[in-house]
């Protein structure tokens, strides 16, 4: 049986569980023919075919980002697409590689915060992490990703603060931590419950860099 008659189109079934354990085994196995299979199958004319296909290269990303870092290209252009489950996909996968590839995310930042400006709640949530992760591994790539997280903690919807706080932490460093916990001060009036204590907590891991 092929890597991908094991998808769960093929299995005929609707819900996720096969295209995980296909991750899980392509990971474990670092089995690189497989990823590749699947990747070239991004473009099937069965959008069903495509969810499932990207939907295993995520999850194998989430488990070896290295295995997918060359698909970079093919997660940018489905950016564009729309169809709206291959977009969060797509931007779930550039968040996987994105230490790996954080001179392709920096590149590509126009199109990347595009996406996420026109984009789902999922396909922002990913986008903000992708972003931080790239803006972590450069000085240079922080100075033009850091002022738009920034921006976006200050004018993003109240319940969204706290987790979006939380994923752009690995971009937080000693030369813009003032600028971030600033930022957040701004925000917990309107904030309250869990969500402020998640808060609380970002503050102090920021406070401490």
């Amino acid at each position: 049986m092929s890597v991908l008659d094991q998808i769960a189109h093929f299995q005929k079934r609707r819900d996720e569980a096969p295209n995980q354990i296909l991750a899980r085994d392509l990971a474990a196995r670092k089995d690189r023919a497989g990823v590749r299979e699947v990747a070239g199958h991004l473009w099937d004319t069965n959008k069903d075919v495509q969810a499932d296909c990207i939907k295993v290269l995520y999850e194998v990303g989430s488990l070896n980002p290295a295995l997918i870092a060359g698909y970079f290209d093919d997660f940018l252009k489905l950016l564009k697409s729309r169809n709206n489950r291959l977009v969060w996909g797509a931007m779930t996968a550039i968040a996987a590689v994105a230490e790996i590839e954080a001179a392709q995310v920096h590149r590509h930042f126009p199109e990347i915060r595009k996406a996420m400006d026109e984009g789902s709640v999922i396909t922002m949530d990913n986008g903000v992490l992708a972003l931080a992760r790239a803006a972590s591994r450069s000085a240079a790539y922080s100075r033009t990703i850091f002022p738009y997280l920034l921006e976006h903690l200050k004018t993003c919807r109240p319940k969204d603060v706290a987790q979006h706080a939380e994923k752009t932490l690995p971009a937080v460093n000693a030369s813009n931590k003032a600028t971030f916990v600033a930022a957040l001060e701004k925000r917990t009036p309107d904030l309250s419950g869990s969500g402020l204590a998640r808060i609380k907590k970002v503050l102090k891991a920021a406070s401490s860099r």
